[in-house]
């Protein structure tokens, strides 16, 4: 086992190892969490209430999770020091650990120099100096401003396949009339595109060196006052998040992906993404799927038994299709930023991210975490809707092929919203509904559980 300075390891359980390109699972696997920021702690709680429920259910104490906290955000200024706020340590026990899950983390938005791990609240500095006291809440953790704690996790490790699954659970109320027809995975690259942060603000040196390049040498024109962005889109990057889509499909028997980018406006990134993505699929997956000029050139529009359609859309198209003709798609894969949008959209469409899970995954790492924000005006009230992270363990289990465990969270879930005892974010989109605390939500799934378990042998 590795050495850690403030991590405490698990005196009993075993690492998830990687061989020959797959997970491999003990029956007591030791996985790395961190609550969060915000209402962070309270998520958590509730999750691992209901993620223990579901494994001794399933299993009948034949397999069991150890859990071993890390620090990020917030907890890692607690741990550390006020300017540590993603330690080598946490990335490192991500890595040899395999499989992790996270509740939400701040990210600053602004340019002020520091922000407040409490209350997000962003500011500047007082007299030259670090403020002592958040201007908002008054907290001390006011630390200097950060790009973004998840997108460090990310880069750092490699993980580069973002993963939404967006799908309606019965009864979650949602302003369209058929949810259940939407029902996607969309995998959406996470190191390129607008997150590699290659940015030149306006007024700087280097800015006016880009400026210069751009305008003299290469012919481009467009205003002095800019602030200029980098946007790489490569072959590498693009060809390997396809391949985890596609091969996502094969495996699950979904029936199409679809490639969805701008090529239209900008032919040599995310033209050259849908261009990359179809060969991949041509070269590496030649007997298992059928593109979609193929389908209507050579097949008469049918499709064959057991093979993947591939398909591309504009983003902007894809958006209108997801609302209008959601049930002709299965698995997107997407640039950085279209598939930012997307996933929120269709979240929206079955209720919200407060029931969106998520995960960022690499070759032999992956880390699942909530998909919304802090909310730090709840923060300790026990108020918040811990779906998202809830379900973001949902994955994690069938991650790890802990299925059966992971039906029973749905089970239990879905059997809690139909007894509308429910956070207050559902509450008041549901006539007749019962506002619990997230604890209780979290109990009461798992107290629905038992009548759905049927323990089998691990």
């Amino acid at each position: 086992m590795p050495t850690f300075k403030k991590i405490k390891v698990p005196a009993k359980g075993s690492k998830i190892t990687y061989k020959n390109g797959k997970i491999e699972v003990p029956n007591d696997p030791i996985i790395p969490y961190f609550p969060g920021d915000g209402t962070g702690p309270d998520l958590w709680k509730a999750t691992q209430i209901v993620l223990d429920g579901a494994v001794k259910h399933a299993y009948a104490g034949k397999r069991e999770i150890s859990w071993m906290e890390i620090a990020a955000g917030l907890t890692a200024l607690q741990w550390y020091d006020k300017d540590t706020v993603l330690p080598e340590e946490t990335l490192e026990a991500i890595k040899e650990y395999r499989v992790s899950i996270k509740g939400p983390l701040t990210t600053p938005v602004g340019g002020h120099k520091y922000v407040c791990l409490v209350c997000s609240k962003e500011q500047n500095e007082l007299n030259d100096k670090r403020p002592e006291t958040c201007i908002s809440c008054k907290s001390e953790w006011v630390t200097p401003r950060f790009r973004s704690v998840n997108v460090g996790i990310r880069q750092k490790l490699d993980l580069y396949a973002c993963v939404r699954p967006v799908r309606w659970y019965t009864g979650v109320p949602c302003p369209v009339k058929e949810p259940q027809k939407l029902d996607i995975v969309l995998f959406r690259e996470n190191t390129e595109d607008v997150y590699a942060g290659i940015e030149f603000e306006k007024g700087t040196p280097d800015q006016a060196q880009v400026y210069e390049f751009l305008t003299k040498t290469m012919g481009k024109k467009f205003r002095q006052d800019s602030g200029i962005g980098i946007k790489p889109i490569s072959e590498t990057g693009s060809k390997r998040l396809i391949r985890m889509a596609i091969q996502y499909a094969v495996d699950h028997k979904k029936p199409s992906v679809t490639i969805v980018h701008k090529g239209n406006i900008q032919k040599f990134t995310e033209g050259a993404f849908r261009d990359w993505g179809y060969e991949v699929a041509k070269t590496e997956f030649r007997d298992k799927v059928v593109t979609e000029a193929e389908l209507w050139d050579d097949l008469n529009g049918k499709l064959p038994a057991g093979k993947v359609l591939i398909k591309d859309r504009i983003a902007d198209q894809t958006f209108q299709q997801l609302l209008l003709r959601p049930d002709e798609y299965s698995v997107l894969a997407t640039p950085n930023l279209n598939g930012d949008y997307i996933s929120d959209a269709a979240a929206a469409q079955v209720g919200g991210l407060g029931i969106a899970p998520g995960a960022n995954i690499g070759d032999g790492v992956a880390c699942f975490e909530a998909t919304h924000g802090t909310a730090p005006k709840y923060t300790g009230l026990d108020k918040v809707n811990p779906g998202s992270l809830i379900l973001s363990g949902v994955m994690m289990l069938e991650h790890m092929g802990w299925n059966e465990a992971a039906a029973l969270i749905i089970k239990g879930l879905e059997a809690q919203i139909a007894s509308k005892r429910v956070t207050y974010d559902l509450e008041r989109q549901m006539p007749g509904a019962t506002t619990v605390k997230t604890s209780q939500f979290g109990a009461e799934i798992v107290k629905n559980m038992e009548s759905f378990r049927t323990p089998v042998a691990a």
